[in-house]
């Protein structure tokens, strides 16, 4: 048999009964749609949170209050909520580390804003006029803090762009208006550019005051809650990263490194690690829509075999006139490829249409690749061969004389 008869027998032989070819292939089309849809939230979810990270700053070392340990600290505070941290430190890392660009201690703490009549709870951090260096915040109207404010102690504040929707209305002008933090108050010279983002990390959401200011009004202490650095170039992170470790171990008089009441976090490895976890979960959520491709080869398999004995006498007439083992393998198990093959290029379609509803809903970004769509494909044809050997096989087996006294 030729290529173009095989071709023309499966034609005929799957538009026989439209509706099993359909319903057969139907397993496919969901399988392989499932299979590229999540596979592309996987990535976008992954691309999103990675891009979440790099806003934060460039090159950027967070340093941390950690627990106190050892003799004389029997209660351990969270980490993060520790009072170790100091201007002082700050200045230190500024001062005797090499490579570094620029530090910016700060003192967060979420507070109820009230302002004309409305208010919200948001987070106060207290920083100084490096912040937007460090942490790539950059100014839509007015002016950032300056080393005048923290000086002087001044009263003023710069809000993200949701805190002032929140405030004064979406798209108002905020600027010389006053808002209360903590009964205290404070007068708005600057509105922050939208970074994006939701939640309680949001910089959108965020209130920015002088350093001085927040320690004195606000929190009634002079601790740091953090202290962001920023490195000369990526390479040389870790170095400083070290350095850094071995300056604080210094001032803080502590000789072994796991009794240190700081953390320092690499940006580079928050990164890393982030995108180990989206990586697992990416891969979680194809093995998860895998199963349904398991699921559509057996319903492929199935039909074949039901389609084996329906033509039964068929097989015996086409061995009587001279087709051989192969000719009827060859038929059968092109059937089954060319029902996966079918429903793999709608799944495909169905797959990417789905992944671009995700996107232009605003639910997540999706991101198909081309590599995820090639393994999608390539595992139905897979399927086909796989599952539609056995039936090929059985058919191709078949005593010539038996198949036609089969009723």
């Amino acid at each position: 048999m030729t290529i173009v008869d095989i071709l023309e027998e499966t034609y005929t032989a799957l538009s026989a009964n439209k509706a099993r070819s359909g319903l057969t292939m139907l397993g496919i089309i969901i399988g392989i749609s499932s299979v590229i849809a999540l596979v592309a939230i996987g990535q976008g979810a992954q691309g999103t949170i990675q891009s979440s990270i790099q806003s934060l700053g460039s090159n950027l070392i967070l340093v941390m209050p950690g627990a106190q340990r050892g003799p004389g600290f029997q209660v351990s505070s969270g980490r993060g909520s520790a009072r170790t941290l100091t201007q002082a430190d700050a200045d230190a890392v500024a001062k005797d580390v090499t490579s570094v660009s620029a530090v910016a201690p700060e003192i967060s703490g979420r507070y109820q804003i009230t302002a004309k009549g409305k208010n919200t709870n948001t987070s106060v951090i207290g920083t100084n006029s490096l912040y937007p260096e460090v942490r790539n915040v950059q100014i839509d109207e007015g002016s950032f803090i300056t080393e005048q404010n923290l000086l002087s102690f001044s009263k003023v504040a710069i809000l993200g762009p949701t805190a002032r929707d929140d405030l004064f209305g979406e798209g108002s002008s905020a600027i010389g208006q006053a808002i209360r933090i903590k009964s205290i108050e404070f007068k708005i010279i600057g509105i922050t550019k939208s970074k994006g983002g939701s939640g309680f990390g949001s910089q959108d959401d965020m209130i920015f005051v002088p350093l001085t200011s927040a320690q004195r009004f606000l929190a009634g202490d002079s601790y740091v809650t953090t202290i962001s650095i920023q490195a000369q170039d990526q390479q040389s992170m870790p170095t400083v990263q070290e350095q850094i470790t071995n300056l604080l171990l210094d001032r803080h008089r502590i000789s072994d490194p796991q009794l240190a009441d700081f953390n320092t976090l690499n940006q580079a490895d928050i990164v890393q690690a982030a995108s180990s976890v989206t990586q697992t979960f990416t891969i979680l959520l194809g093995a998860v829509a895998g199963i349904s491709l398991l699921v559509g080869g057996i319903g492929i398999m199935n039909m074949m075999l039901t389609t084996v004995t329906e033509r039964t006498k068929e097989i015996g007439l086409r061995k009587a006139i001279g087709a051989t083992k192969r000719d009827i393998n060859l038929q059968f198990l092109t059937e089954a490829v060319m029902l996966t093959f079918i429903g793999g290029l709608i799944g495909i379609v169905f797959g990417w249409t789905i992944s671009y509803a995700v996107t232009y809903f605003g639910i997540i970004q999706t991101s198909v690749s081309i590599s995820s769509i090639l393994l999608a494909f390539g595992v139905s044809a897979a399927i086909g061969i796989i599952f539609g050997f056995y039936p090929a096989r059985r058919a191709a087996g078949l005593n010539p004389i038996d198949a036609l006294r089969y009723e």
